[in-house]
């Protein structure tokens, strides 16, 4: 009868086991649902509505306004070279001399036959009014008289011939003297001072580039071809900004001065080409450039910062942020992208505030923390990734 009591201890002792057991692997559920995710730090900007250059862009290249090779026009030695390679002349400015002397003295033997022959045409003159006065009186044949007349007009054309010897004469001297027949830059002298020239050299003595003005050449596409003819149909002067190769730095400004006349089949591109007065030399003939040619501007066009487009497999959005801070990602079409600044055709309305940066850390429905562009604090996370 002591023992009955211990198959009873033992039970209370496995039930106690058992509920403890339990206990432990049931989670507790008087805490509540989980805590909602933080704040996502980002940089935000606002959808401005202003006055936008509708730019088209495209790739071209800079061309002198002239370019003239100066070839010597008479044979001879070269005296003297009057230039600095790489000097700016102007128009009639000394740029080499031939030695002159030959052809000096061919003016002068010119010079000296037609003093000559204008004395024979004076004393042919003489005698033909002797004769004219001696025909009534029956001294002199009408023949002598005819062949006086002969001889006075043989005399007028030779003096006249001299004259254009003489004309000739002047000109041929006037070659040795060479000079710039517009303003520009010289280039590399292609003849040393002390060569014989001729007038049949094809290389020339310096080649000089007109670069004030100066011409840029570009291509644009076919499509945009009604547009450029219609808005100088109009009388506009179509401006183009011309621009480093990697369009960064603005070389100069320009006006539009011709559309080619035919469209390039191969490439689909129209040629044009514009003209910049290039006061500062920025241009340089040869150099590649990035033209943007000024259609027209729009008013109160919808800007946001290039940095908050954005590209899907679906397209280009941008991430919008709701007046309860959450995001949504928002669907645009982009008009164009200058510099800076993308121009907004459509998906976006003015004063709704937008992603710049941090991006990548938010999802649809994220609650977010917004720093304005330009006053970020040490939170914010800049452009390409965290702060480091």
């Amino acid at each position: 009868m002591r023992k009955t009591w211990v198959p009873g201890l033992v039970a209370i002792i496995l039930i106690a086991a058992g509920v403890a057991w339990f206990v432990e692997r049931t989670p507790a559920s008087a805490e509540g649902p989980p805590a909602a995710p933080p704040a996502v730090p980002v940089v935000s900007g606002t959808v401005k509505a202003e006055d936008v250059q509708i730019l088209r862009t495209g790739i071209g290249s800079v061309s002198a306004f002239n370019t003239v090779t100066i070839k010597v026009r008479v044979d001879g030695q070269l005296d003297k070279v009057a230039f600095t390679e790489g000097q700016e002349v102007k128009a009639g400015d000394v740029l080499a001399q031939i030695d002159p002397r030959p052809y000096r003295a061919v003016l002068d033997q010119a010079t000296a036959t037609k003093a000559r022959d204008e004395a024979l045409l004076a004393n042919a003159k003489r005698d033909l009014a002797r004769d004219q006065g001696l025909i009534g009186n029956h001294f002199v044949s009408q023949q002598v008289l005819d062949t006086q007349r002969t001889l006075v007009d043989q005399d007028t054309a030779l003096v006249a011939s001299d004259q254009a010897t003489i004309d000739a004469a002047k000109v041929n001297l006037a070659y040795t003297t060479i000079t710039s027949p517009l303003d520009g830059l010289t280039g590399i002298r292609l003849v040393d001072q002390g060569n014989i020239v001729h007038a049949t050299d094809t290389t020339g003595l310096v080649v000089i580039t007109q670069t004030h003005p100066i011409s840029v050449i570009f291509t644009l596409p076919e499509n945009l071809l009604d547009a450029i003819n219609q808005a100088r149909a109009n009388g506009t002067v179509l401006k183009v900004y011309a621009y480093s190769s990697d369009d960064t730095i603005q070389l100069g400004e320009g006006i539009l001065a011709l559309v080619d006349n035919q469209i390039d089949q191969t490439t689909g591109t129209i040629k044009l080409k514009a003209t910049f007065q290039n006061q500062k030399n920025a241009l340089w003939p040869g150099e590649f450039v990035t033209t943007h040619l000024l259609l027209a501007t729009r008013k109160g066009g919808l800007t946001v910062p290039t940095q908050t487009i954005q590209r899907g497999p679906a397209g280009t959005f941008v991430w919008v942020i709701k007046p309860d801070s959450s995001v949504e990602m928002r669907p645009v079409t982009v008009g164009q992208i200058n510099g800076e600044t993308a121009l907004i055709d459509k998906g976006l309305a003015a004063g709704e505030n937008v992603i710049v940066d941090g991006q990548y850390k938010v999802k649809v429905g994220s609650k977010v923390t917004a720093t304005p562009q330009g006053s970020q604090t040490a939170d914010a996370t800049p452009a390409g990734g965290p702060a480091k």
